[in-house]
């Protein structure tokens, strides 16, 4: 695996200080799946009465792990649930021998918590193609449940990381007219970014009181909004998952028209969405792409996209070198509805072109300046509609290719 030897410059503070979420236990375990000198395993048990949700990649060749859960996620039950993740091998394309590893670790934890194994989702994350060594996962399941602590959630965040530089984590609380809701969540994901119906692993809980159909409905629709709009090398994994555990425990019951949790589960979603792309492999800026006036919100995704995944536009941001006809090129090889003529494009709030043309205002300097900065936003109105959308991404440098050539040494 390749040896990631600094922080991502766009990584925050800190990790922040999750709330307690009642009903949710943590642990993390050293079981050498593929490292050494370091946990790769984290067990979460969440008691009885909790309900979970979840979303997974649409990849055509998703790995056992994903099967798994996607022919369990549906399924109502009062017996609570555990998740148990692992990092350094993603149990892809390992044919019957990756079920065979799935059913393995299931019966395991199911047998060490009183759970059905019906009720454990598990989560593989790594390199793709080689068997999992699930006997030294199912060795530490014992010590797993028996360090169980509620307060072990950053632990967990750090078992499950791979290429991340730095664990990911969000919180929220909201003030709900039947009292005080937590939510808390944390995330791996640096490369291979490019969702389809969720993310890269996402493990999500809150001590709201809320129907498996409504938790269900929430993470589906601002998982679109979130999750669904970042991209970091337009690679969609064979693992993306993302599950949310609700246990109930506050006694405060919301539903999916709850404006107020709605809102603070989506700060955290989009938190822990553009964490991913600030820990992109080698990043260095953390860009915003908003693409307004198109024919429709497809086609604004799909001109969004276009940009945010084109490796010309990329190199030119990691060089700090406003080069906006290369905005024009994705805007025209996108497929979608485009006129050049009503075109405008803007960095930040500076006007680069308009009209078919660069714009008479516009400074070259202008334009450098704010390539310079570590954030940067660029603004493209399609001038054909009503269509919009917005997409995150970062640059790429050479730090991304050191990583993936030698990703699997």
């Amino acid at each position: 695996m390749a040896k990631i030897t600094s922080v991502s410059p766009l990584a925050p503070a800190a990790f922040p200080d999750l709330p307690v979420i009642d009903g949710v236990r943590f642990a993390s375990v050293a079981a050498g799946v593929r490292y050494a000198g370091r946990t790769d395993v984290m067990l979460t048990l969440l008691d009885p009465g909790s309900v979970v949700a979840g979303v997974f990649t649409r990849s055509a060749t998703r790995s056992a792990n994903v099967l798994d859960c996607q022919a369990k996620i549906g399924s109502d039950s009062d017996n609570g649930a555990a998740i148990i993740v692992n990092s350094g091998n993603s149990n892809a394309f390992t044919g019957k021998a990756g079920d065979g590893s799935v059913a393995a670790i299931c019966e395991a934890v199911a047998a060490a918590t009183g759970l059905p194994a019906t009720r454990v989702f598990t989560s593989s994350t790594g390199v793709i193609g080689e068997r999992l060594p699930h006997d030294r996962i199912i060795a530490k399941v014992g010590d797993l449940v028996a360090a169980l602590d509620a307060g072990k959630g950053s632990e967990a965040a750090r078992a499950i990381m791979t290429t991340d530089t730095f664990p990911k984590g969000a919180c929220a609380t909201v003030s709900l007219p039947g009292g005080e809701v937590k939510i808390a969540g944390f995330a791996k994901g640096s490369g291979m970014i490019a969702p389809d119906m969720a993310t890269m692993l996402v493990y999500i809980f809150t001590d709201a009181k809320i129907s498996r159909g409504d938790l269900q409905a929430l993470v589906s629709e601002i998982n679109d909004r979130s999750f669904n709009c970042i991209t970091v090398d337009s690679d969609t994994s064979t693992s993306d998952t993302l599950l949310m555990g609700a246990t109930g425990a506050s006694g405060v019951e919301v539903t999916a028209a709850d404006s107020a949790f709605s809102e603070a589960l989506e700060t955290v979603f989009l938190d822990l969405a553009h964490q991913v792309v600030k820990d992109g492999e080698g990043a260095t800026k953390f860009v915003t792409v908003n693409v307004t006036g198109a024919r429709d919100d497809a086609d604004a995704r799909t001109h969004a996209l276009a940009i945010a995944n084109s490796p010309l536009v990329k190199t030119a941001i990691a060089g700090e070198d406003p080069n906006w006809g290369r905005i024009v090129m994705a805007v025209g090889k996108s497929g979608a509805a485009a006129d050049r003529d009503a075109l405008s494009i803007r960095f930040g709030d500076v006007l680069v072109a308009e009209n078919g043309w660069v714009a008479p205002s516009y400074k070259e300097e202008d334009g450098a300046a704010l390539m310079k900065k570590p954030e940067i936003a660029i603004n493209v109105d399609i001038g054909l509609g009503e269509g919009k959308a917005t997409v995150w991404t970062c640059d790429l440098t050479h730090g991304y290719i050191s990583i993936n050539a030698d990703y699997r040494s």
